[in-house]
């Protein structure tokens, strides 16, 4: 819908560049607009996403050790621990955001959109913001990696065999899943507040329309999506456990 209001002229497009001139001259100051805008470059999203990329991959590293080790004698120990694939969400975090400029190049020579009136001198070429959608993809895969890591911490990706709670148990696992939601609503807000900090600074110095932004946002949301599907479909080590009992009738085959 965007992008065809963009291409085609539409009626959203005109609003869309009105509302981007009265953004252009808020009330904003140029240097706080100046230092969001610059968020979106790649210079300052990769290495934060390369910083927690190799973080929660040595995470993962670790607890698959600890994994192995503590399944030894575990009620699958004759079928071997389940596979965990701890490379898998960051590595994919990564080929978001590589694929980030192969999608916004070409929709930005396809639809060659002219620019704000501050970027006349430059080629026509502005949607969707290349800066919005590597600050969306970016900072939301810091943020998904984060997440995913506390919840990897709070299940332990099934590393151990199954004890006996203390009595205590139940108040201590309220406890740990009431601080992973809290962790994930504080990491989910502050990668929202940051991509609408990028967005607006964009605006406010005039290098991108606002309709450049949200469709850099609605790619990124298609990018941050993929990697949710494919790190919950072939991360996690449970659903391997689960299909070697099926095809091997053991426990649990077949709801028995």
């Amino acid at each position: 819908m965007l992008t065809w209001q963009v291409a085609c002229h539409g009626p959203l497009r005109t609003l869309d560049e009105r509302l981007g001139r009265a953004l252009a001259t808020g009330s904003l100051p140029a240097g706080a607009a100046e230092f969001c805008a610059d968020l979106g470059n790649t210079a300052v999203a990769l290495p934060v996403l390369l910083v927690v990329m190799v973080w929660a991959g040595w995470l993962g590293w670790r607890r698959q050790r600890e994994r192995h080790g503590a399944g030894q004698g575990g009620e699958d120990a004759d079928q071997g621990p389940a596979p965990v694939r701890w490379w898998l969400p960051p590595l994919a975090a990564g080929l978001a955001l590589a694929v980030v400029p192969a999608l916004v190049v070409p929709l930005k020579l396809w639809i060659a959109r002219p620019g704000p009136p501050q970027m006349t001198g430059d080629a026509p070429a502005f949607y969707p913001s290349g800066h919005g959608a590597t600050a969306a993809v970016a900072y939301g895969a810091v943020g998904l990696l984060l997440i995913h890591s506390r919840r990897g911490m709070r299940t332990g990706d099934g590393a151990a065999p199954a004890r006996p709670h203390p009595p205590t148990a139940p108040a201590t696992t309220t406890t740990t899943t009431t601080t992973t939601a809290t962790v994930t609503v504080a990491v989910t807000v502050a990668v929202v507040l940051l991509n609408v900090g990028v967005g607006i600074g964009l605006v406010r110095r005039g290098y991108h329309w606002p309709l450049d932004v949200l469709g850099s946002w609605c790619l990124a949301g298609v990018l941050l999506a993929a990697w949710c599907a494919v790190c919950d479909r072939w991360s996690a080590g449970s659903g391997g456990r689960a299909v070697r009992r099926r095809t091997s009738g053991g426990p649990g085959a077949d709801g028995v």
